[in-house]
């Protein structure tokens, strides 16, 4: 059981496989109020106004994320706002594990422009506080996976909220070898080539020189 429980956890896969029935088909059709808190489903924000738009809600069609801050597909929500929507993962890790997505569609979180991940990044504060509340808990990890190899499964942004107790064992750090970093020539490689590449990322201005030097940076 604790195994299963480490390997559900590494990767953290938020399976989404909503089945509505003809009737709720319907009653979603005719949901039209944006916003409605007491609601679980969310009416689209797609605007097709544009070549632009059009092209990005194609893309969007088969992503169960979109699907649901359309409206057509279920979710338990905790919270929504123009920007971004948080609820709870139908295949939870523990207890009011729950997801913070942008409203817009970005496939990861290396796509998704700094002001969007800024008003995800805001919610975090007041969401993870509730949400430990609820559920007794006292502490909580805050967990994104980028890439097939960190485990991403539904490619659409997403922030996990995990709450966290005592001695749950969700979180297996014994388990997960670590190496003291040294502070060598290899690691001013390392360093440098990052720095090096962060100047070419659009839009990152770093205004401090930090220089080659091993210590204190």
């Amino acid at each position: 059981m604790e195994s299963a429980q480490r390997r559900r956890f590494s990767i953290i896969a938020s399976h989404l496989r909503p089945i509505t029935s003809a009737s709720e088909q319907q009653q979603q059709q005719q949901h039209t109020t944006p916003k409605v808190s007491s609601s679980i489903l969310s009416p689209s924000l797609c605007d097709s106004s544009s070549d632009d738009s059009e092209k990005h809600c194609n893309l969007e069609i088969d992503c169960v994320f979109c699907k649901i801050v359309r409206g057509e597909a279920p979710a338990l929500k905790l919270y929504e706002d123009d920007a971004c929507l948080c609820f709870l993962d139908t295949n939870p890790v523990s207890p009011g594990h729950c997801l913070i997505i942008p409203r817009s569609h970005f496939p990861s979180l290396v796509a998704t422009p700094p002001s969007v991940v800024a008003a995800m990044c805001s919610k975090v504060p007041y969401i993870s506080k509730a949400v430990m509340k609820a559920t007794d808990s006292d502490s909580f990890n805050l967990l994104v996976n980028n890439g097939v190899d960190a485990g991403q499964v539904i490619f659409h942004t997403h922030i996990h909220i995990i709450p966290r107790k005592a001695q749950d064992c969700l979180w297996a750090s014994e388990s997960l070898q670590r190496h003291p970093l040294k502070q060598d020539q290899e690691a001013l490689h390392l360093v440098n080539n990052i720095r090096q590449q962060l100047s070419f990322v659009d839009g990152f201005e770093d205004t401090k020189d930090h220089g080659t030097t091993l210590i204190g940076s």
